[in-house]
C-alpha cells in the first residue's frame, strides 16, 4: 500500500477525530471515556505548527487512512528536544503496517523538527502498539499502575521512549 503524508489542514480535522474517536470504545488507546467533537479541539488542532510539532495525515490515494503527531513534553524549555508522539490509523485499514509506515516517517523529519527524544504513552495492554514501538527500539521508561479508570476498570499506562542521535 502506497501511502503519503502531508501537513493536515483544517479541512482534515473531521476525519482526525473521526478515527480518533473509533478508538474510544475500545478502551486501548486514548483516556477519553466518550468521543470528542470537532469544536472541541480546534485549540487542540491549532498547537500544531509545521516546523517542530507538526500533525500529519497519512493517505492511501486520496483517502485519510491515520495521522500522527508530535506534541510538546512539559512545555518547558529544557524539554524542547523531546516530544510526546500520538498514532491513529482508521479501523478499516488497521494491520496494514500503517503503523510503522508511519513511524518510520516521523523518524525521517525528526532533524527538521529538532526532536531528539521522542515519548510514547501507550496502555500496558495495548499490546500492538506496544509491539510496534519496541519492535522500533523504545524502552518501557515507566510503568504506571493503575493510573486509568474507564468503565470502573483500571488500566496502567506506560510510557516508553527512544532517544535519536542525528
Amino acid at each position: 500500500m502506497t501511502v503519503t503524508f502531508s501537513y493536515a489542514t483544517y479541512q482534515d480535522l473531521p476525519k482526525i477525530i473521526e478515527i480518533y474517536n473509533q478508538a474510544v470504545p475500545t478502551r486501548l488507546s486514548t483516556a477519553d471515556t466518550s468521543p470528542v467533537t470537532v469544536e472541541s479541539k480546534i485549540i487542540w488542532f491549532e498547537s500544531y505548527n509545521q516546523m517542530t510539532r507538526p500533525l500529519w495525515v497519512m493517505k492511501q490515494d486520496e483517502t485519510i487512512v491515520g495521522w500522527v503527531a508530535l506534541e510538546d513534553f512539559y512545555g518547558r524549555p529544557a524539554f524542547k528536544a523531546t516530544a510526546e508522539i500520538s498514532l491513529y490509523i482508521d479501523n478499516q485499514f488497521q494491520g496494514q503496517g500503517l503503523g510503522q509506515k508511519a513511524l518510520d516517517w516521523v523518524f525521517s523529519q525528526l532533524p527538521q523538527c529538532q526532536v531528539t527524544t521522542i515519548m510514547a504513552y501507550v496502555f500496558h495492554h495495548n499490546v500492538a502498539s506496544q509491539k510496534l514501538f519496541f519492535r522500533n527500539g523504545f524502552e518501557q521508561w515507566a510503568h504506571l499502575p493503575n493510573i486509568a479508570n474507564m468503565d470502573d476498570e483500571l488500566y496502567s499506562l506506560d510510557i516508553l521512549g527512544r532517544t535519536f542521535r542525528h
